[in-house]
């Protein structure tokens, strides 16, 4: 699976495509006003208390106030307020953890009000990004993210990411994550990591080290609130935690950020470093690359399919729920393996959606109803092969008796959304209709159910005038390249009482073919 970044870079900010297989599956949006990314670490004052939810309301200079909750905390609470106010009283002289004593730790079933002190200033890191009415969600159990590896400061433990199969090659990264950790700091070894060298791992836990050492530094002067070492870009930040072998290709728009991401590959993957291209076109970069297109067909409250099959997403404050059609195409002969069939192809394009649009917290998803218990199975087991590519952590369960498939899957920025519609060419803007650059392919959905259900019989197609000439534009015309397909001559009628998006297929007796 051949993946490829497409960055546009704007006056108000940076969006990434990445494309897996030429399908758009992740958007990403930098906004240059930005200033509270999931990763950064901050130091903040306390401003309430909250002992009913066992939570406190901290500053980090938000307009609003961000939500730390006791479970967040950590363990080591009382660790890291020592070393911090250590750090900024000037007792503690080194950012190094080797000669540092640990406290006591707290308990899991403590009170919030118990463990924490208004008069100190407190270290954290934010989990999730400012949601809806809600500002950033805390947490003081920090961690120094890396390619390879991550740092965990105040913690002994090493583990060594799930995903990597090998149990000789797990044991392995194990054991030199245990010889090269400094004392009191933890590794988490990465799928990143598989495979790589000593020396490679060294040098980024080195770095790592380095992004402690500067907030230690910034410490000794600060005054709360304020940021202490913020999260990589965007685009970077991207590339760290996605890059393998199978990228094939980084084409970005903005000279100085080609720059800067050719730096970044130069120091983390050197013979990767050809596969940006500096993209110089006039036509914009995510029109030439198909992504605007794939943008208005996957955004919306409905998506379709290849099939003609269409998932209709819905969101709730509680949740989103996600209901499956078959549309009005779906053929005749073994009934439940069409459903099954409808239904896997839609599972595919639900965790597509997932993922593309971030969606976070409870997923409520309504399949066609199955009657074979093999066939349920088969679903849910498809369902997580499906999601086993997306970084968030989420849990599946398996079809329920009335046919429902709820999922959860965690939830740390705004969900992605895209407003599809445009304004009615028409009515002049007093109503919407679907984006019009997926007429053509609604057309071709359209008469591939025709030729398949009524193959003989001369077929006409009447469309507004702008489609008629759009559709016979140049020698290689889509109308040619229906002809070379169905080996038929599909006649076209321009018809100037239609609706720009209006079409409709006729037979030869001029009898119309109802499609819904």
């Amino acid at each position: 699976m051949e993946k490829e970044l497409i960055i546009n870079a704007t006056t108000t900010g940076v969006e990434m495509a990445l494309l897996e297989s030429d399908k758009l599956v992740e958007l990403h949006h930098q906004k240059t006003n930005n200033n509270f990314t999931v990763g950064d670490i901050l130091i903040g004052k306390i401003r309430k208390m909250m002992p009913g939810l066992n939570a406190a309301f901290i500053d980090i200079g938000h307009r609003k106030d961000a939500f730390l909750h006791y479970t967040d905390l950590g363990p080591k609470l009382r660790s890291v307020a020592k070393w911090t106010n250590g750090v900024m009283n000037g007792s503690i002289n080194t950012h190094k953890l080797d000669n540092f004593k640990y406290e006591e730790e707290i308990v899991k079933s403590g009170k919030i009000d118990q463990v924490l002190n208004k008069r100190y200033p407190v270290l954290v890191q934010i989990l999730k990004e400012p949601i809806s009415t809600k500002g950033p969600r805390l947490s003081c159990e920090l961690n120094l993210p890396g390619r390879y590896m991550v740092l965990s400061p105040f913690s002994e433990v090493v583990t060594v990411s799930k995903k990597i199969n090998s149990n000789e090659e797990r044991k392995r990264l194990h054991t030199l994550a245990e010889s090269i950790r400094p004392k009191h700091f933890g590794l988490i070894m990465r799928t990143a990591a598989d495979g790589k060298r000593v020396q490679e791992l060294h040098e980024e836990m080195m770095q790592l080290l380095g992004r402690w050492e500067e907030i230690f530094k910034q410490l000794k002067s600060v005054i709360p609130p304020a940021k202490l070492l913020s999260e990589l870009d965007k685009p970077t930040s991207v590339l760290r935690d996605l890059l393998t072998d199978s990228f094939g290709r980084i084409v970005v728009n903005d000279k100085d950020l080609y720059n800067d991401i050719r730096s970044y590959l130069q120091s983390i993957s050197p013979e990767q470093v050809g596969i940006v291209q500096h993209y110089t076109s006039n036509k914009p970069i995510f029109d030439t690359f198909g992504v605007t297109r794939q943008i208005k067909a996957s955004f919306g409250k409905t998506s379709t399919m290849a099939s003609g099959a269409y998932v209709v997403i819905e969101k709730t404050e509680a949740m989103h729920v996600i209901d499956v059609n078959s549309g009005h195409k779906m053929t005749s002969g073994d009934v439940d393996q069409t459903i099954l069939r409808v239904n896997l192809e839609a599972a595919e394009e639900i965790a597509r959606q997932i993922r593309l649009r971030d969606i976070g917290g409870l997923i409520i998803v309504d399949f066609i109803d199955m009657r074979n218990a093999d066939h349920k199975r088969q679903l849910a087991k498809s369902m997580e092969g499906f999601m086993r590519s997306d970084r968030s952590q989420h849990t599946i369960l398996p079809l329920s008796k009335f046919g429902l498939m709820q999922i959860t899957r965690e939830r740390a920025r705004p969900e992605v959304e895209v407003d599809t519609a445009e304004v009615c060419p028409s009515c002049g803007g007093t109503g919407k209709v679907n984006a019009t650059i997926l007429l053509t392919d609604e057309i071709e959905r359209d008469l591939e159910f025709v030729m398949q259900s009524r193959p003989k019989g001369d077929l006409y197609l009447r469309v507004h005038p702008y489609i008629d000439a759009y559709l016979r534009k140049g020698l290689n015309s889509v109308r040619m390249k229906w002809f070379w397909k169905y080996n038929k001559w599909i006649r076209i009628i321009p018809h100037s009482d239609y609706q720009l998006s209006e079409y409709r297929f006729f037979v030869g007796n001029d009898d119309e073919i109802r499609l819904n």
